[in-house]
C-alpha cells in the first residue's frame, strides 16, 4: 500500500482502518508466505481477500475499535482464518475485553504463530495464523481466567462459522 494511500485511508477513515505505521506500512512475514503451508502469491491474495482483509492479513494493518461486525457474533461456532479458513478460535473462548476488537482467552491447539512485534515503539506479541502466516492481531497477559490472556483480533482477519 503506498503512502499516498495510506494517508487518503486515514484521513478518510479507510473503511474503519488504522494502519500500524502510518508512514510505512509494515510487509509482515506473511506477506512473503516463506514459512507457513499456505502460500499464495501477492497477486493471488489480492484476488481472494477483501481490500480489508488483505490490508490487515497480509500488510499487518488494524482496524478501528469497535468497527467489527464480529464483536456481536455470539453462540457456538469457530473463528476462522480470513485468509485460508483455518479453525483458530472457539467460540466458548470469546469474551468482552471492552477494547473494541473480538478477544479471547484461548486459541486452538496449534493454531496461530506467535513473534515479537516492536513497532509503533513498544514491545507486543504478534499473533498470526499458523497455517498462512496472516496477521491477526496481537496477544496480552492482561485476560480473563483461565489462561490471563486476551488475544486482541482484527475481525477483518476472522470469519465467524456458527455451529
Amino acid at each position: 500500500m503506498g503512502h499516498e494511500l495510506t494517508r487518503r485511508l486515514f484521513s478518510q477513515g479507510g473503511g474503519g482502518f488504522l494502519l500500524g505505521s502510518l508512514l510505512a506500512p509494515r510487509r509482515t512475514r506473511a506477506a512473503d508466505g516463506s514459512s507457513f503451508p499456505v502460500r499464495h502469491t501477492d497477486a493471488e491474495w489480492r484476488r481472494r481477500l477483501s481490500p480489508d482483509a488483505y490490508a490487515v492479513l497480509r500488510e499487518g494493518a488494524t482496524e478501528m475499535p469497535g468497527s467489527s461486525p464480529l464483536l456481536r457474533a455470539h453462540g457456538p461456532g469457530r473463528f476462522r482464518c480470513a485468509g485460508c479458513a483455518t479453525p483458530l478460535f472457539d467460540a466458548a473462548a470469546k469474551f468482552d475485553s471492552g477494547t473494541g476488537w473480538p478477544s479471547f482467552f484461548r486459541a486452538l491447539p496449534q493454531a496461530v504463530a506467535e513473534r515479537a512485534d516492536d513497532s509503533l515503539g513498544m514491545e507486543r506479541t504478534e499473533v498470526l495464523c499458523a497455517d498462512c502466516g496472516g496477521h491477526l492481531g496481537h496477544v496480552f497477559d492482561d485476560g480473563p481466567a483461565p489462561t490471563g490472556l486476551r488475544y486482541c483480533m482484527n475481525g477483518a482477519a476472522l470469519r465467524f462459522e456458527a455451529a
